[in-house]
């Protein structure tokens, strides 16, 4: 079975640069990714500001439900709630989504966050999701991150396939190594870098004798523009990669302040 996934954070629907709305166009973009499922980050379920400031470019449904259409169920995780509205993280899958439940894992108040689980059923096994957006501050998203591992782990059996896909916020690259050893997980892209080193030669094969391997990093996704920071994730069990790419320049610079991964995958 081949899955076609894309992981965003769509800055709440709004340019990241005058909080112009952004969403018909958002909507647009998803479809041209032909994704299956979509594991998105700061969705807005409710903005009565910006809804009574952009009437006629800002739809009446949530977000969620506008941008799944008629093609994908939705489910929406609610995190930050505020009197005018709230937002949180969504997953759209072109697959019924068997079962929902969102995990308040917020380090502090002012910096809502949560983990969205759905369970989909696809035509040969059930998928379990993990839509994640974590904090900005280091302690609070190791915490998260082991409130991550812990929810996987009494969510999913240990042989399930899983995808756990968003904003980890993790700059520095700190998180991942724990997440590979605690969960049996690879990340979207540790296959394209360790066959580039394998493909080295004898560069590879003494890089090997004197201890040094090439460093698995996630790709660069902020800003959108021209990416730099390493904050978006995806990471993968009982899946291989078929292709992954980040999708940025110009024309999604002005969708989000994010650029999304897009990614083909292959049930083992």
């Amino acid at each position: 079975m081949k899955l076609r996934i894309a992981t965003y954070n769509i800055h709440k629907g709004v340019s990241s640069l005058g909080s112009r709305p952004r969403v018909h166009a958002l909507k647009q973009a998803l479809a041209r990714m032909q994704a299956d499922v979509f594991f998105l980050q700061e969705v807005q379920g409710r903005h009565d500001l910006l809804a009574a400031r952009h009437a006629a470019h800002w739809p009446e449904q949530p977000q969620h439900d506008f941008l799944a259409g008629d093609s994908h169920h939705a489910a929406y995780g609610m995190n930050a709630v505020y009197d005018h509205g709230h937002h949180g993280n969504a997953l759209l899958s072109r697959f019924e989504i068997a079962s929902q439940s969102n995990q308040d894992v917020s380090d502090h108040a002012y910096e809502a966050r949560g983990i969205l689980h759905c369970v989909l059923k696809t035509p040969t096994v059930d998928v379990h999701c993990y839509v994640v957006h974590l904090g900005l501050f280091g302690g609070g998203r190791r915490r998260q991150t082991a409130a991550l591992i812990e929810a996987v782990r009494s969510s999913s059996p240990p042989d399930a396939p899983l995808i756990i896909a968003g904003d980890f916020n993790d700059w520095g690259n700190r998180l991942s190594d724990f997440l590979r050893a605690r969960l049996d997980v690879t990340e979207i892209f540790d296959e394209r870098i360790a066959s580039a080193g394998m493909m080295q030669g004898v560069g590879s094969y003494l890089q090997q004798l004197i201890g040094r391997t090439p460093k698995l990093k996630p790709a660069r996704t902020f800003p959108a523009a021209f990416p730099w920071l390493r904050l978006d994730r995806i990471y993968l069990r009982g899946f291989t990669v078929e292709s992954a790419e980040v999708l940025h320049g110009a024309e999604w610079a002005k969708l989000s302040d994010h650029a999304p991964i897009v990614a083909t995958l292959r049930l083992r």
